[in-house]
């Protein structure tokens, strides 16, 4: 889908990447995601956005296939051993691709993983991490979701606030947060002190609740919000952990643009895979802050403190 360009606008070209990657296999998934980059670059895009854990799928089996969640469950444990199989490090190759298109094709990408470490301290923990990299190559962003969401702490640990940042992708400064992290006040407000023209908002379904959130943090923080959904085939549910899922999507998307008044730019798009293309005016966070600036004007540092702690 094409949004058309107004004269005099200050504008940047995005794609989000509502399209399923390849369930639990991160070799196939990433070149499918290079192939995306490719694409999205060719038509002009400054940034391309993935889901919540795209590489290599997110482990909704949690909570739709019953008896998933049990104390040693020897099922969970088989798939969760492919989740880890397929899960990427920071330091590995995978992410060293990644950074060569986004260089390659002077592009930014966001892209949420599943990570493993490789040495030290938590290195039989995956984590729920959101990772930017900016159109010279580089990893310019790395943040590991704070707190799994209730059946997600049986999957991954919690996340630092290292990440709580915005970095510049061309004119425009990108941030992000993950699914439930919309509804921590202070991650929020960490956020909006980071200044961002793009928040990258990643969901599974972007369903109604994330909706609301999403459209909230677009006028709390005078930012574009990119609410980007994940595609997941119900027939990509693992065979080991019965389910009674009917339909074609187990996760359906909603990937959707919000504008820092808190209006939808692009409605939100359901049940199919696309590579969507968008320009956005960012003159529009200019007229929009004078109304209200809650890290500026509309805040009140005599009477509220409020400190980011970088946690090491």
């Amino acid at each position: 889908m094409m949004m058309i360009m107004n004269a005099g606008s200050r504008d940047i070209r995005i794609a989000i990447a509502q399209v399923a990657p390849v369930y639990h296999n991160k070799a196939a998934s990433l070149t499918k995601a290079l192939e995306l980059v490719r694409d999205a670059a060719g038509q002009g895009a400054a940034l391309i956005a993935f889901g919540e854990t795209w590489l290599p799928g997110y482990p909704v089996w949690l909570d739709v296939c019953p008896g998933a969640a049990l104390w040693n469950h020897e099922p969970t444990k088989e798939v969760f051993g492919e989740l880890r199989e397929n899960s990427i490090s920071i330091a590995g190759p995978e992410v060293a691709q990644l950074a060569a298109a986004a260089k390659e094709f002077q592009i930014g990408i966001v892209i949420g993983i599943n990570e493993r470490v490789e040495q030290g301290p938590g290195q039989k923990t995956l984590y729920n991490s959101l990772l930017t990299l900016s159109p010279d190559g580089r990893v310019a962003n790395h943040h590991p979701k704070l707190v799994p969401t209730f059946s997600e702490r049986l999957v991954w640990g919690p996340g630092d606030g290292r990440g709580l940042a915005s970095v510049d992708i061309g004119e425009a400064r990108v941030g992000g947060l993950i699914c439930w992290e919309h509804w921590m006040p202070l991650a929020r407000m960490a956020m909006h002190q980071a200044g961002e023209h793009l928040h990258i908002a990643v969901w599974p379904t972007v369903n109604e609740a994330a909706q609301l959130a999403s459209r909230h943090y677009a006028f709390e923080g005078r930012c574009f919000v990119i609410a980007v959904g994940l595609m997941m085939p119900t027939a990509d549910l693992p065979d080991k952990l019965p389910h009674e899922v009917t339909g074609l999507w187990v996760e359906r998307g909603g990937s959707a643009i919000i504008g820092p008044d808190g209006r939808y730019v692009l409605e939100p798009i359901y049940d199919r895979e696309e590579l969507i293309i968008a320009d956005l005016d960012l003159t529009k966070i200019d007229r929009e802050c004078m109304s209200l600036d809650v890290a500026g004007h509309y805040a009140r540092p005599d009477v509220f403190s409020f400190s980011h702690r970088i946690v090491p």
